[in-house]
């Protein structure tokens, strides 16, 4: 049985407001359908304050930001209201220990204010804390007292920024919280030796808004004008789990193809030449809500990421948003969980070889009976699907 009628809490580990889909706002959206939901937004540090003062972002949370301030923000959704916190000390430049503790139990306890604040006002009493990866404020629960805690762990912590005081602060959200829910099955694995409590739901689509790239009246997005087809597309962050000696090596067998990237880019990670290589292009950041018009324009969709310890951990929101196109995948075989839920409709490869081949297959030898297949797998993994799941496990709990 889901939950229903329920008071919820949700810390999220983006802005409500962000361009980009997150699991965090997701997963709010659809447990709001049958239940009032508090989503708190990722807190403004005095840095963010006086860093983005004067944006749109910024004036839209500018009252929320007085401690004195305890209403929301509506949202489209009847029961999903944003709850925006004052501004937090920014404390990530310091050291692990004891200092950086004392100031992040200050911080947490201005969160923590303003969130009980306002519930009361609500005449909320009983309410349910889910903790969407935001590892940065792990006591929240402590100070809140939910009826029940939840972590909901979507990857594993990479770039020194997150585990410069993440790993501490993730390994007591795992030895206190309730209830852990990993996005993939290798997280799962390594959370379970934590907490018993601990489960696997993996990541999923918004299957609606990828099946608008097969709509006949949309057009192919203006940033692919002037590429030559068969365009072989990536589309999301193109940072460190890339594999790029793989990708060059493609690339040099396909010169009659164009591998188009839309992403930010963090050029730290990109070998050199790589942007110099005569049929790579890179065409910056697309919102999500433009997402169908890039794959559109795409012959095959790729996920070419490393195969390696932290990939295997990652369970890519792409994955089924590129099947809900109904477009071919070609993927690495960086995570082997993958394969039981796309059967036989992604490629996964070891290799360049086996890459390249399956791109040249993809291309010549796609049919409506594959397409038909691919949205069926959508089909089966849709947010609604994996939040239902979500409910049901909570519900449980309770």
């Amino acid at each position: 049985m889901k939950l229903k009628n329920k008071d919820i809490v949700l810390l999220g580990a983006t802005k409500f407001d962000d361009a980009f889909e997150s699991t965090s706002f997701t997963t709010a959206k659809y447990l709001a359908a049958e239940n009032n939901v508090y989503y708190v937004d990722y807190p403004y540090t005095w840095r963010d304050y006086f860093r983005e003062k004067g944006s749109v972002k910024f004036d839209v949370r500018k009252k929320h930001f007085n401690s004195g301030d305890f209403s929301v923000i509506d949202t489209a959704i009847e029961k999903l209201k944003i709850i925006v916190p004052s501004p937090v000390l920014s404390i990530n430049f310091i050291p692990e220990g004891n200092v950086y503790r004392t100031l992040l139990k200050i911080n947490e306890r201005k969160i923590s204010s303003k969130v009980l604040s306002i519930l009361k006002a609500r005449n909320v009493t009983d309410f349910i804390f889910i903790n969407s990866f935001n590892f940065h404020y792990p006591d929240l629960p402590k100070i809140l007292k939910p009826v029940l805690s939840v972590y909901q762990c979507v990857d594993p912590l990479i770039i020194p920024y997150d585990r410069k005081h993440g790993v501490t602060s993730e390994a007591e959200i795992l030895k206190t919280y309730d209830l852990i829910v990993c996005t993939s099955r290798q997280l799962y694995q390594e959370k379970f030796k934590f907490n018993s409590n601990t489960y696997f739901i993996p990541n999923a689509a918004d299957v609606v808004h990828s099946n608008t790239a097969m709509e006949p009246s949309l057009t192919v997005h203006p940033l692919l004008d002037g590429i030559s087809e068969p365009i072989i597309g990536y589309f999301g962050s193109i940072e460190r789990r890339i594999d790029y000696e793989l990708l060059k090596q493609v690339a040099a067998e396909h010169e009659d193809k164009s591998f188009v990237f839309a992403g930010g880019v963090a050029d730290e990670y990109l070998p050199p030449g790589f942007k110099d290589l005569p049929n790579i292009y890179f065409i910056g950041k697309v919102p999500f809500a433009e997402m169908p018009s890039v794959i559109k324009g795409f012959s095959v969709c790729i996920i070419p990421f490393k195969r390696d310890k932290v990939s295997a951990t990652i369970f890519p929101l792409k994955l089924f948003e590129y099947l809900g196109t109904g477009k071919p995948v070609v993927a690495t075989d960086f995570n082997p969980d993958l394969k039981e839920y796309t059967f036989d409709t992604v490629s996964y490869c070891r290799n360049s070889d086996e890459f390249s081949r399956a791109l040249s297959e993809a291309i010549d030898s796609d049919t409506k009976e594959k397409q038909y297949q691919r949205l069926q797998i959508a089909a089966g993994n849709t947010w609604e699907r994996r939040i239902s799941e979500l409910s049901e496990l909570i519900n449980k709990f309770l």
